[in-house]
């Protein structure tokens, strides 16, 4: 972590939180191309592969919602990035307000 000024914490938390809420539907997982034959790859279908709650799931997605879960996923994985940005700027907003604190009489 670098060492910003608070207000730039500040500024950068608020943008995130203004870009999370901007996020529509959302899901997690992976989307891959199975076959029906794979030997003489016929039969082409889709699956969503995730894990939630600590369960492993599987899921048939029909050809006419790929787009749609395509975005879905999108949105979940900038929900991720954008979160644990956030906390990482909070831990480091933390350890600099302790260090303020720490400092006085």
């Amino acid at each position: 972590m670098t060492s910003k000024s608070p207000a730039k914490i500040q500024k950068r938390i608020q943008r995130i939180k203004a870009e999370l809420s901007a996020i529509d539907a959302m899901r997690p997982g992976s989307l891959t191309r199975q076959y029906k034959d794979p030997k003489n790859k016929r039969g082409a279908y889709y699956q969503l592969s995730y894990t939630r709650e600590r369960k492993s799931r599987t899921e048939y997605v029909p050809r006419p919602c790929l787009p749609e879960v395509r975005r879905e996923i999108r949105h979940y994985k900038r929900f991720k990035i954008l979160t644990d940005e956030w906390v990482d700027l909070s831990i480091e907003q933390s350890r600099g307000k302790m260090k303020q604190r720490a400092r006085r009489p």
